[in-house]
């Protein structure tokens, strides 16, 4: 090996001075991997917010084309003639249609946008202009009228920034899905004005696990993404509520009702969704047509009930503050259902969410105003029960109950509607359940699974998941060589291997402490001297459980992937192998939304 000359002194101090400061924030801040993912996930939050309030900024500007934002959407298709409402709709489909028709080919054949995959069946790369190009086309159907939510392309674009940051910072598969979780958490947060709701939505929707490995991460995303719109946007409370007392315990009987109802409507809803797509894809027309069909038909049944356009959010707020007469909204809700179906069965890009919390808030309150009249001291007010109906259908929609009541609380910051809610959810998630074992969306991950490879297999071993070319140094290495390689890498421990890369030992950040502050001393220390040859290892073929053992009482982050003749083949995180553990635990979704 080429001989290295001995640093100059003054060059030699500075040096220890750097690497004194390196020691110090190791030992007094002792960052880790996983102190990194929650910085990296509060990043991912930030960004996720920006772009989400972009997209709503913009699907607003499309607003004014044909009415005004001040309006919205619904008071603009009250304003337009009888064939402005067929015209609107339709053209907006069309433009959607036209831009999923050309746009793939600016895509190159890129893979799957859907971030859901990405999550649990991919590694963690959303291509962008794909993603782009369909939220394009979610502005257009949206911002004409489209009887579908914004939150899926608020939360998809919140991915894919996500996914940007975790492909620059080079992370690893296991890592890269979970920051594409966190920036999905922050969609939902950002779109909803609900962290703790936002990372429920993931961990127990995506993931399927609320462990602390990858609910940790997804919190901190998902309040940073809170923050950042409440200070950028007037973001308030989304639904006020009526106040809501609780008499007597026999006033839960009828939300115990509620609870089957919506735990009956809601398979149905989406089983007429899925129904309407097929339908839609036996006409065997060109997307273009199809889109705009769809379009025609939300216009068609907007001529004399325009609050079927949109996600339903303005009409929902109408419902909690008494505006509409239960005769009203039995024939808004019938044909809100019809809309939804066309938009979604049509192909039109967007997300179901919000028309769910529709659907529920309308059941909620056909089913309050009935027990009003048959039993008024059961339902003193019938408008907490469509609060309390959006949850409950939401739940058996989700088969995530958990999430469902938490983000009710945040919508409304309703306490008191808490017991009812929690009652109906579950009730609702049960009925569901037995009567549809899967959901709207798991059926599309369970479709696609089938035909992709596992990331976690049940029989993956280290190999699979270790990091190739750690950093390394060899015998002869002076501590100069040593000092610099400690800080231009984030690691605490030097791999030492000889010419044929056979692992010897390591050098550890702190046992080069004692020779600090002796500039004399450490000119003489080669690596060789202060290698610890005891230091654990794993071998490739070793599973993921057996390679947890090594981690035992060592506080390192990494590990050195050793082969059986002793070459050193890579490094494994602990944080990944812990990623990978709790995947391996998790099935993939299938009653999930």
């Amino acid at each position: 090996m080429k001989a290295i000359r001995v640093p100059h002194r003054e060059f030699m101090r500075r040096l220890l001075r750097l690497l004194r400061w390196r020691v110090w924030i190791t030992e007094k801040l002792q960052p880790t991997e996983w102190q990194a993912m929650l910085l990296w996930a509060a990043v991912a939050g930030f960004l996720g917010a920006l772009v989400s309030i972009l997209f709503t900024t913009l699907t607003e500007t499309i607003y004014d084309w044909f009415g005004s934002r001040n309006l919205g959407i619904v008071g603009s298709m009250q304003q337009l003639p009888w064939w402005g409402c067929l015209l609107v709709p339709t053209v907006g489909g069309a433009l959607a249609g036209l831009v999923l028709h050309w746009g793939p080919r600016l895509t190159r054949r890129e893979s799957s946008t859907d971030y859901m995959e990405a999550i649990v069946i991919g590694s963690g790369r959303l291509p962008v202009r794909s993603s782009i190009i369909k939220s394009i086309a979610a502005l257009f159907s949206i911002g004409s009228g489209g009887s579908i939510g914004r939150e899926g392309p608020m939360v998809q674009l919140a991915s894919v920034i996500a996914s940007l940051v975790g492909r620059w910072r080079k992370f690893s598969p296991p890592q890269l899905r979970l920051l594409v979780a966190c920036g999905a958490a922050a969609g939902i947060a950002s779109a909803y004005n609900a962290p703790i709701a936002g990372s429920f939505f993931v961990a127990e929707i995506i993931l399927g696990t609320i462990a602390m490995e990858s609910l940790g991460p997804l919190a901190i995303s998902a309040v940073v993404a809170t923050l950042t719109v409440r200070g950028l946007t007037a973001a308030h409370v989304l639904y006020q509520v009526p106040p809501f007392v609780l008499g007597s315990v026999w006033e839960m009987v009828p939300y115990v009702v509620l609870g089957l109802i919506c735990g009956f409507l809601a398979p149905v809803f989406l089983l007429s969704l899925k129904q309407a797509e097929t339908f839609f894809v036996a006409l065997r027309i060109p997307l273009i047509a199809r889109l705009a069909l769809g379009g025609l038909a939300v216009g068609a049944i907007a001529i004399n009930v325009p609050q079927v356009a949109g996600n339903g959010y303005s009409v929902v707020v109408e419902i909690l503050t008494g505006k509409l007469l239960w005769m009203s909204i039995a024939g808004i809700f019938a044909c809100k259902w019809l809309a939804t179906m066309a938009s979604f069965g049509s192909g039109a890009p967007g997300g179901v969410f919000t028309p769910s919390l529709f659907m529920g808030a309308g059941a909620g309150l056909l089913f309050g105003t009935a027990v009003h009249h048959i039993w008024p001291l059961a339902a003193h007010d019938p408008r907490a029960f469509a609060l309390v109906g959006m949850g409950a259908f939401l739940s058996a929609a989700t088969h995530a109950p958990v999430m469902a009541v938490i983000l009710l609380f945040e919508m409304t910051l309703s306490y008191d509607i808490i017991l009812p809610l929690m009652v109906s959810s579950v009730l609702a998630y049960y009925t569901a359940k037995s009567l549809q074992g899967a959901s709207l969306y798991s059926e599309a991950i369970k479709r696609k699974a089938a035909t992709t490879p596992d990331p976690v297999p049940e029989d993956s071993r280290v190999e699979d998941m270790m990091r190739p070319d750690p950093p390394v140094v060899l015998p002869s290495a002076n501590f100069a060589e040593v000092a610099q390689l400690f800080l231009s890498v984030r690691v605490n421990h030097l791999y030492v291997v000889d010419e044929a890369n056979r692992f010897l030992g390591v050098v550890s950040l702190h046992d080069i402490k004692p020779y600090l502050g002796e500039p004399d001393l450490a000119d003489l220390v080669m690596a060789r001297d202060i290698v610890r040859e005891d230091f654990p290892r794993v071998a490739p073929d070793q599973t993921l459980t057996e390679a947890l053992a090594g981690f035992l009482g060592l506080s390192a982050e990494r590990i050195p992937v050793v082969d059986r003749d002793g070459t050193l083949r890579g490094s494994l995180s602990k944080s990944d192998l812990l990623l990978a553990l709790v995947e391996k635990r998790t099935p993939t979704p299938e009653p999930r939304v």
